[in-house]
């Protein structure tokens, strides 16, 4: 695979899928920019080698053509001000002013297109689409590992009409950072797996059983696992269907040897508001009538010391409602438990992507863990040993 690093730019007009799909507040200012920092790096190198960069995104999942809130003319000032240069903007991403504008570019110059996914055919991966983007530069660069797991236009049916096909930097740091978590891991080996649901965690918590000493279990899923093993769990979120299937998970870690580290309690609540009431309840004794929002002190108190022995760590999902600050305690705890492992006893620490990400950026902790992800769907398909299709567009 080409990346990046081993090639040059100069007089080249590089069409880049980056993932801009950044929150906007009403004002439709950027409430946290990761993912556009990410890119920095890729963009700039392109155009210290003398080239020129056209920029495409999507932003949010628009149901019906264009849509205000999901412009990507929201980000051109900010982008203007990252980069130094004022980023022209085509109001239309396949238009005769995209053409105009791209065929325009000098070097040094950055265009951003409207928002892919005003048109279906970007997510449909129609052909004719891709091969219209496509006609915008001469060189395709693919930096968006968030939407690597989808065979979009944009994202991978695109690859076919470049002969220079390149991967980002982002690309590159998440595959080799995902490569090593899953073969050249240091043990202890901890994965923290949160999150509400089990079915959407359930094959890389199959495929992790094979590689982990510790599987720590937070968040919504379990209180499907304290289902499993008779417990009472109010009213709290649950898979009923999926009982015997965190039986069978809880059978196969004790199988391969695997320390699986369920909470030893919870903070549950009489409503799901960050002021309902709250207590704190041992593990399969939510009363009715209560749900459980958060990881309790012992389960922190476990949760941290099994952290801070082990040597490779792997987060994906928050262990409750971290939205809420009354029931953010126990992520905060778990993300200061991994900075801890990372900086005193050099543990290297991959953060998931998603809610974790944001957590952990949230937190102020981004830089002080060795990768956080900035792609939690594509991370997770990766780790599960499936086939990217806008990994295996670079490849083909």
């Amino acid at each position: 695979m080409q990346t990046v690093a081993n090639f040059n730019f100069a007089s080249k007009k590089a069409l880049v899928r980056v993932d801009f799909n950044v929150p906007l507040n009403e004002r439709f200012e950027i409430t946290d920019d990761t993912r556009i920092k990410a890119t920095i790096p890729t963009i700039q190198k392109i155009l210290k080698d003398g080239g020129s960069v056209v920029l495409m995104s999507h932003l949010g999942r628009p149901k019906d053509g264009p849509t205000e809130k999901y412009s990507l003319k929201h980000l051109v000032t900010p982008l203007s001000l990252v980069f130094g240069v004022k980023v022209k903007f085509a109001t239309d991403c396949i238009s005769d002013e995209a053409v105009e504008l791209a065929n325009g570019l000098q070097a040094g110059e950055i265009l951003l297109l409207e928002n892919l996914r005003f048109y279906k055919e970007e997510e449909k991966g129609d052909v004719d689409f891709a091969q219209k983007l496509a006609h915008l530069g001469n060189v395709w660069v693919n930096d968006a590992f968030g939407t690597a797991h989808r065979a979009h236009a944009s994202t991978a049916v695109i690859g076919q009409f470049f002969s220079d096909k390149v991967s980002g930097y982002v690309m590159q740091a998440e595959l080799d950072n995902a490569q090593k978590i899953l073969e050249y891991s240091e043990r202890p080996f901890t994965a923290i797996m949160g999150g509400s649901k089990i079915s959407d965690k359930i094959l890389i918590i199959e495929r992790l059983l094979d590689k982990v000493d510790n599987l720590i279990i937070g968040g919504g899923m379990t209180y499907t696992f304290s289902l499993a093993e008779g417990g009472k769990i109010g009213k709290s979120i649950c898979e009923p269907d999926k009982v015997e299937l965190a039986k069978q998970l809880i059978e196969k870690a004790k199988a391969k040897g695997v320390n699986l580290i369920m909470p030893l309690d919870n903070v549950c609540a009489d409503d799901f508001n960050n002021n309902a009431n709250r207590q704190t309840v041992e593990r399969g004794e939510i009363p009715d009538g209560w749900e459980g929002l958060d990881i309790g002190p012992k389960s922190i108190a476990l949760f941290q010391e099994t952290i801070a022995k082990s040597k490779t760590i792997l987060w994906n999902g928050p262990m409750g409602v971290f939205e809420f600050s009354n029931f953010a305690i126990g992520t905060n705890a778990i993300a200061d438990a991994v900075v801890k492992a990372t900086e005193e006893n050099g543990a290297f620490s991959l953060i998931g992507g998603g809610d974790s990400a944001s957590a952990v950026n949230n937190a102020g902790y981004g830089d002080r863990v060795s990768y956080v992800s900035t792609g939690g769907g594509a991370l997770l398909e990766y780790m599960e040993g499936k086939t990217l299709p806008g990994v295996a567009a670079l490849e083909a």
